[in-house]
C-alpha cells in the first residue's frame, strides 16, 4: 500500500510502499478514501526536517539537554549513534482520515465491516486506528466534509474550554483551517465573532461565515477593533488558533479582553506572558489539549476504556461525533475550505504546496481511484525488497527473521546481528513503517506485518523477538514449536506459568533458545570473570543502576504490557550477578522505596557458594551520575566497573585497569555468540537452566508490584 513518510534527517517527503498493518485488539482496520493535510502541523514537521542541525537544536532545547546528559554518561560515539538513529526513522504524516472499515479487532462492538468512519488515521491506503479515535460518518456528510472532522474536534475543544454563551463576543486570532472552523462553530452557538489575520482570502472566508474581521496586513489595530466590536466592553473570550513564535498574540488577547475574560490557546505561540496584563483584569488562560478528554491517555486511546458520560460528557470521540452531527445539519460550510486535491500518488506535489509560498488552505488527498476491492490478502502484508545494504558474506546456514523493529531493535539488535554476516531474510512489524525502515537500512529481503509468515517460512531458521514484553512468551513458544532457533530480547516472560510453557516447548524442540542478557558478554565483564576464577571463597557483589524516572503511565510500567521495571530491566543485572558468581541463586529478597511506580528498589540475592549480591535499581537519581556500576569484593580485593567503560582493580595482583574508548555492553558479542552456536550446531551461549533460573527469580522479585 502507499503511505506518506517524512524523513526528519534529510527533509524528504516520500510516498512509500508499505505492508498493510495488522488489526489489533480494540482497533479498526480502515481502507482510506480521503485524507486532509493539516497545513499547520504538517508544515511545521516538514520545515523542522529540512532545518540544519543547529536550527533543529534551537527548536528543541530540552532534547539538547538530554543529549548532553547522555554524552556525560555513555560517551560521545554512542550518543551520536543514538541521535542519528532516532532522526533516521521515518515519521508517518497525517491525522485527518476518512474511510471504510474492512476489519474489526477483537473486543470491538461499536463498528462493523463496511462502516464509513472518520478518524485520526495517517495518510495511507490502509490504517489501523483505536476505536475511541473513530466516529461514524452520517449519510448526509460527504467524504470531503468528513475529512475535516478531527480539525473540527480540535476547534470544538478550544471552544468548550472558553465556555461561550449565546450572544457573547469572541475573538479568533489566526484564520487557518482550525481558525475558520472555530469561527463557524462559534457562530453556530450564537456568538458574535471577530476574526483576526493577515491573509485577505481567509478574512473574506471568515466574513462569509458571519464574522467581523481585522486585517492586520492593512494596518488595522486588533485592540481598537475589538473594543469597537464589543461595544467598548472588551471581548468575553479570545481563542488563539495562530501558529507563531511571537508572544504578541497572547499580549494582544489580554488587551482585547474584558475584566475576567477568558483566553484559550489552541495553536502555537510564544508564551512570554505579562503579569500585569493578566493581574489587572483577573484573566484566565488555558491551553487546549488537542481533540478533548482522553487525548494521550493510554487507557482511553489504546485500551478502549471510555469515560462514563455522566462524568465526562465530551471525550475526544464524542467531540468527533458532535462535529459530524453539526456538519450533517448544514451548519458548517466545509467545501469553501478546500483549495486543492491530489491523488495519493501525487502527494509530493501537495507537500511542495504546503512548504511553498503558493496560497493554499484545505488540501485533500484521494485514494483508491481504481475501485480495487479491499480484501485483505497475505501479499498485501508483505513487501519484497532487493537487499540494499552491503556487509559480510552471509554466515553459512543462518537465515534470520526479526519480529519487532522498534527503536532498540533498529539501533542495537539488528545492527549486531547484521554484523555477524547472517542472512537478513524478513523483518516484521505491526504497523509496517518501522519494518520498512529496518528492511531498507539493513538490507532485509522482505518486510511484513504478518508474523505467522515469518514463523512458517521454511527458509528462515532463526527468529529474533523484539516486541513488547507481554508478547515475548507467546511468540517464543510459537517459534520453538515451528522449529526455529529463538533469540528473545529480555524479559523471556512476565509470569511463572509462561516460563513453564516455554520450558516445555524448548525441551521438545531441537533448536536453541537464547535471551538477550548481553551484559555478561561485555569485554570488561569477561575480564572480571577471568579474574574471579582464581578467587577462592564467597564474594560480595553490588550493582548500582541509576535508571532514571519513567512516567507511571509508560507501557513498561504497565503490569500486563511491560511487567514493570524489575522484570523488564533489572533482570539484566540479576543475570549479570549469576554469571559473575557462577553458582545458582538459592535465596532472594526485595525492598521497595514506596513510590507509585515501584521502580526504586533493592534486590538481595544469596548464592549456593555463600556469595551475596545486591542490585540497587534506583529511579530517583541524577542523570550526571554513572548509569551502571558493578563492584565485586573478594579476599581483600575489589573490582569496580563504571558504565561499561572504566574497569579498575584495587589490590588485584597483575591488574589495575581496563578502559575502553566507548561503552560496550556486549550486545554485538552476545549476537555473535548466538549466531555462531546456530551455525555450528553447538550449545546455547547461555545454558537453558540459567535462563529459566534467572527468569524465575526475577518474576518472583517483581511480585505483585511488577
Amino acid at each position: 500500500m502507499k503511505q506518506i513518510l517524512q524523513n526528519l534527517k534529510t527533509g524528504a517527503t516520500e510516498v512509500a510502499e508499505v505492508p498493510w498493518p495488522t488489526v489489533k485488539q480494540g482497533h479498526l482496520l480502515i481502507r482510506s478514501t480521503t485524507t486532509l493535510v493539516s497545513a499547520g502541523t504538517e508544515r511545521m514537521l516538514v520545515e523542522f526536517s529540512k532545518a540544519g542541525w543547529i536550527d533543529k537544536a534551537r527548536q528543541q532545547p530540552d532534547k539538547v539537554r538530554m543529549v548532553l546528559d547522555k554524552i556525560r554518561t555513555d560517551g560521545l560515539i554512542p550518543t551520536v549513534e543514538a541521535v542519528f538513529n532516532k532522526l533516521d526513522q521515518p515519521l508517518p504524516l497525517g491525522y485527518c482520515n476518512v474511510g471504510r472499515v474492512i476489519e474489526v479487532g477483537p473486543g470491538v462492538t461499536k463498528f462493523v465491516v463496511g462502516d464509513r468512519v472518520a478518524s485520526n488515521g495517517k495518510h495511507a491506503d490502509v490504517i489501523c486506528v483505536p476505536v475511541n479515535l473513530c466516529a461514524s460518518v452520517p449519510d448526509k456528510v460527504s467524504d470531503d466534509e468528513a475529512a475535516f472532522t478531527v480539525l473540527g474536534a480540535i476547534a470544538l475543544q478550544g471552544i468548550r474550554l472558553a465556555q461561550p454563551t449565546l450572544g457573547e463576543f469572541v475573538a479568533v486570532t489566526g484564520l487557518g483551517l482550525i481558525g475558520l472552523l472555530t469561527v463557524q462553530l462559534l457562530r453556530a452557538q450564537g456568538c458574535r465573532v471577530l476574526g483576526i489575520d493577515f491573509d485577505a482570502h481567509r478574512l473574506a472566508l471568515a466574513r462569509q461565515f458571519g464574522a467581523e474581521v481585522v486585517n492586520l496586513a492593512a494596518g488595522e489595530d486588533a485592540v481598537t477593533s475589538a473594543q469597537r466590536f464589543s461595544r467598548q466592553r472588551g471581548v468575553d473570550a479570545v481563542i488563539l488558533t495562530a501558529s507563531t513564535k511571537s508572544s504578541e498574540p497572547v499580549h494582544q488577547a489580554a488587551l482585547m479582553c474584558r475584566k475576567r475574560g477568558r483566553i484559550v490557546l489552541v495553536g502555537v505561540t510564544g508564551l512570554e506572558l505579562s503579569r500585569t496584563d493578566f493581574f489587572e483584569k483577573e484573566l484566565t488562560f488555558q491551553v487546549s489539549c488537542s481533540y478533548g478528554p482522553g487525548r494521550y491517555d493510554t487507557n482511553y486511546e489504546e485500551k478502549g476504556l471510555d469515560y462514563p458520560v455522566g462524568y465526562v460528557r465530551w471525550t475526544e470521540q464524542r467531540n468527533l461525533e458532535a462535529v459530524l452531527d453539526t456538519v450533517a445539519t448544514g451548519a458548517l460550510d466545509l467545501k469553501s475550505l478546500v483549495s486543492h486535491r491530489f491523488a495519493i500518488e501525487d502527494a509530493g506535489r501537495a507537500y511542495e504546496l504546503v512548504g511553498g509560498s503558493t496560497p493554499s488552505l484545505g488540501i485533500l488527498l484521494e485514494y483508491n481511484r481504481s475501485g480495487e476491492a479491499p480484501e485483505l490478502t497475505l501479499n498485501r502484508q508483505t513487501v519484497t525488497l532487493l537487499a540494499q545494504a552491503t556487509g559480510p558474506t552471509p554466515t553459512e546456514g543462518v537465515s534470520m527473521g526479526f519480529i519487532g523493529s522498534g527503536n532498540y531493535a533498529t539501533s542495537v539488535l539488528i545492527p549486531a546481528f547484521k554484523a555477524t554476516g547472517a542472512r537478513m531474510k524478513t523483518v516484521a512489524s505491526s504497523g509496517g513503517v518501522s519494518g520498512l525502515h529496518a528492511a531498507r537500512k539493513f538490507g532485509f529481503e522482505a518486510t511484513t506485518t504478518d508474523v505467522v509468515s515469518v514463523l512458517t517460512d521454511a527458509s528462515i531458521n532463526t527468529v529474533v523477538i523484539s516486541t513488547r514484553h507481554d508478547s515475548h512468551a507467546r511468540l517464543a513458544c510459537d517459534a520453538l514449536r515451528s522449529g526455529k532457533n529463538v533469540f528473545v530480547e529480555k524479559p523471556l516472560a512476565l509470569r511463572i506459568e509462561e516460563l513453564a510453557e516455554i520450558e516445555a516447548a524448548s525441551r521438545l524442540a531441537k533448536s536453541l533458545l537464547m535471551v538477550g542478557f548481553n551484559r555478561r558478554f561485555a569485554p570488561q565483564i569477561q575480564k572480571m570473570k577471568v579474574l574471579l576464577i582464581g578467587a577462592r571463597g564467597p564474594k560480595s557483589l553490588v550493582v548500582t543502576v541509576n535508571a532514571g524516572a519513567i512516567p507511571a503511565d509508560h507501557w513498561t510500567q504497565d503490569r500486563d504490557a511491560g511487567g514493570g521495571r524489575v522484570v523488564g530491566e533489572a533482570c539484566h543485572f540479576i543475570d549479570l550477578l549469576r554469571f559473575l558468581v557462577g553458582e545458582p541463586i538459592i535465596e532472594w529478597r526485595r525492598m521497595d522505596m514506596k513510590t507509585a511506580s515501584h521502580d526504586t528498589v533493592t534486590l538481595e540475592l544469596r548464592f549456593a557458594d555463600g556469595s551475596i549480591g545486591t542490585v540497587h535499581y534506583f529511579a530517583n537519581g541524577n542523570k550526571s551520575f554513572p548509569k551502571e556500576r558493578v563492584e565485586v569484593f573478594s579476599e581483600g580485593r575489589v573490582l569496580q566497573l563504571n558504565n561499561f567503560r572504566r574497569l579498575t582493580g584495587y589490590g588485584w595482583p597483575g591488574f589495575k585497569k581496563m578502559n575502553l574508548w566507548h561503552q560496550d555492553k556486549g550486545q554485538r558479542a552476545c549476537a555473535a555468540a548466538f549466531v555462531q552456536a546456530v551455525a555450528q550446531g553447538g550449545r546455547a551461549p547461555i545454558p537453558l537452566e540459567e535462563i529459566l533460573e534467572v527468569s524465575k527469580v526475577t518474576i518472583s522479585l517483581a511480585g505483585h508490584c511488577g
